[in-house]
């Protein structure tokens, strides 16, 4: 939902309040630009899947490819094992046929099936000193790349690891109840309480919850290698006050992430760098079985994921 979607929907409640009647052009104008948000976050959200198989598919590749380097290196040893007992038997050989030449002529039948044998494993020798030099070839290029995967694969964590603490830092001054700080699968997320951003049922931030999203924005708003997802989250529990534009909780939650959204795009985060989106009552971190359960799962969850591109640059080379 942009920005521009959002105020005439705005206008609209207020003017609906007024007068409680909307003419139908304006009716359809609003649908439209409803339309056309849901598609953009249809699009964001095939977006993030795409992304999310595409780390899935980096990390298979690199299994792949320890494997791979372990597999080359026990074909190394394997290699330098028979080369050395081929040259073992071509020094035993060589040196028996220098002994035949010194010997009579009798020996000379003998002397020339052993001289075959010899540029035989001559030749055998000379194909398995390349086939060991290839393999050693590949298993340090092999070696290179697992490195360099390795390196930015921890680059990439430390960084996560730096920006959870930045963020954590940032947020110190609000209760652990209200919002929580972790790092899950390469990714850091921000689990904020409905209670320190949202009354019940409206969409409308606070002044504390918008202090805390102004500080989340400080610490993030440098980061131009990330993108960052807005998910709003409810309970099983129906809306009280319906609208035209706020039929459930699906509702609900994609206008709370988009209120986030804009603070944060106000405060000085990219808008091109941000998503919103919302997942209703779809998602809940636990059965909403009691009041306690539920106003757990009445949440906003930021989601902060790096970007891969210099991974898959890699990947797309080998």
């Amino acid at each position: 939902m942009n920005t521009f979607f959002k105020l005439i929907l705005l206008v609209v409640i207020f003017s609906g309040l007024q007068s409680c009647l909307i003419t139908k052009k304006k009716f359809d104008d609003m649908l439209a630009q409803k339309v056309k948000a849901e598609g953009e976050l249809a699009e964001k959200s095939d977006q993030l899947t795409k992304t999310q198989a595409q780390v899935t598919d980096l990390d298979t590749k690199l299994t792949k490819l320890r494997e791979d380097t372990t597999t080359l290196g026990e074909q190394k040893r394997m290699t330098a094992r028979k080369l050395a007992d081929l040259n073992t038997e071509y020094d035993q050989l060589n040196a028996y046929y220098k002994n035949l030449l010194n010997n009579s002529g009798k020996l000379n039948r003998d002397l020339a099936q052993q001289k075959d044998q010899l540029f035989a494993i001559q030749e055998n020798l000379d194909r398995t000193r390349k086939l060991n030099d290839s393999l050693n070839t590949s298993l340090v290029e092999r070696e290179r790349k697992v490195k360099e995967l390795e390196t930015i694969l921890a680059n990439k964590d430390k960084a996560v690891l730096d920006l959870k603490n930045k963020i954590t830092n940032a947020l110190l001054n609000f209760k652990e109840n209200d919002l929580t700080v972790n790092v899950k699968n390469g990714k850091v997320y921000v689990s904020l309480a409905e209670q320190l951003l949202f009354g019940s049922g409206s969409i409308e931030i606070d002044a504390k919850g918008s202090s805390a999203l102004q500080q989340l924005a400080k610490a993030i708003k440098d980061q131009k290698d990330i993108q960052v997802m807005v998910e709003g989250h409810t309970d099983n529990v129906p809306i009280g006050k319906k609208s035209q534009y706020m039929q459930d909780n699906w509702d609900l939650s994609v206008m709370r992430a988009t209120s986030i959204t804009k603070i944060l795009t106000k405060a000085g985060v990219s808008p091109a760098q941000i998503t919103a989106a919302g997942k209703g009552e779809y998602l809940p971190l636990m059965a909403n079985t009691t009041d306690q359960n539920k106003q757990k799962n009445r949440r906003t969850e930021i989601i902060i994921t790096p970007n891969l591109d210099e991974l898959f640059k890699i990947l797309g080379n080998n």
